[in-house]
């Protein structure tokens, strides 16, 4: 059997899991990789969350801060998600009703997938890294990684599977934290008949970015995926949509 080790830290107010597969899992190389990104998480958290008083976002808002005056990594995410407005036709916005800027729909993808580099470095090794359900997948072996898309009105049950070598999957809904997602044509929380919609394709920043926006198109949402990104869709009533190239994956 090939080895297996795991780890789990509890960051940005939800479970980051780490799963190592090959000779070198029970490595020191390994343990330092995963503990290298736990740290990177952490700092992520604590520059970014809206929730900590302390945060860039937070004195940002409260005007204690200026733009000015941010680490250049804040105005990079900021830049970002310009980027990512813009190739969204808007359905993605990090400038929040009330005036506030709140870059969570892009850090979480953005952060795990800077910090999965640190996992690229131990090459004897495949990763699985599980930031809430937004999975990064590393195998140099080329044996895939299973990854389960959860069913909305389940949470212990999946609806779907893919395979991954490489890559990443997200998915956007209501189910785990109510109408939280807001759609920046109208200001107001998202309504759909559509519990979730999961992304995967080859970077976590944009599957992230992507699966947002298509979840605020609602029946719309597979034309908002970039080319090279596959989607998959959760109706209320319990069917299945998927893109053409989710059966291929």
């Amino acid at each position: 059997m090939v080895p297996r080790r795991s780890w789990v830290e509890q960051i940005m107010g939800l479970p980051i899991s780490v799963l190592a597969r090959g000779d070198g899992a029970g490595s020191g190389p390994a343990d330092a990789a995963v503990r290298a990104v736990f740290a990177e998480l952490i700092e992520a958290d604590r520059m970014f969350s809206p929730y900590k008083a302390g945060s860039a976002v937070s004195r940002l808002a409260t005007g204690e801060l200026n733009w000015d005056q941010v680490d250049p990594v804040v105005r990079e995410v900021a830049e970002r998600c310009v980027v990512a407005r813009e190739s969204t036709d808007g359905l993605f916005d990090a400038d929040v009703p009330g005036g506030t800027w709140d870059p969570s729909g892009l850090v979480k993808g953005w952060a795990v997938e800077r910090a999965g580099e640190r996992l690229r470095e131990v090459v004897d090794v495949d990763w699985c890294l599980n930031a809430g359900g937004d999975v990064l997948v590393v195998c140099p072996s080329g044996e895939p990684f299973t990854v389960g898309i959860q069913d909305p009105r389940d949470p212990g049950r999946v609806v779907a599977s893919v395979s991954r070598t490489g890559g990443a999957v997200a998915t956007s809904g209501t189910a785990a934290r109510g109408a939280h997602l807001y759609d920046p044509r109208s200001g107001q929380p998202v309504v759909s008949r559509w519990l979730s919609v999961s992304v995967t394709g080859p970077s976590l920043e944009y599957a992230d970015v992507l699966a947002t926006a298509a979840f605020v198109a609602g029946d719309d949402w597979p034309t908002m995926l970039l080319p090279g990104y596959e989607g998959l869709g959760v109706l209320a009533d319990g069917n299945l949509f998927t893109t053409a190239g989710w059966g291929r994956l």
